[in-house]
């Protein structure tokens, strides 16, 4: 591998990419490719796939936050959202039978 794919690689991957700014990357990866002296449609392309790695990361960063925060809450046993939900109907419904006995 060429120093090139070395810093292409190294530059996007990681949590570290999900935690930049997509502004962030975009100057990075244009810094990069003019340091490289990469034609237009080698820039370009760069761009895209820096583009589509920030996605891909970012989406990854976040499924795995929301995975820990369920890990957390079931350790915590707090109720979810459809348990309190159930709870309220079960409470409108056995309000509603009480006003209806009066």
């Amino acid at each position: 591998m060429n120093m090139f794919e070395y810093l292409k690689k190294s530059m996007l991957t990681g949590v570290g990419l999900a935690l930049r700014s997509k502004s962030e990357i975009e100057d990075l990866a244009k810094e990069f490719a003019k340091n490289s002296k990469m034609n237009q449609d080698e820039a370009k392309d760069f761009l895209k796939d820096c583009q589509q790695k920030y996605e891909d990361a970012r989406i990854g960063f976040d499924k795995k936050i929301e995975k820990t925060i369920e890990k957390i809450l079931l350790k915590l046993e707090l109720p979810s959202k459809s348990d309190i939900k159930a709870l309220n109907d079960r409470i409108d419904n056995l309000t509603e039978k009480l006003s209806q006995h009066k």
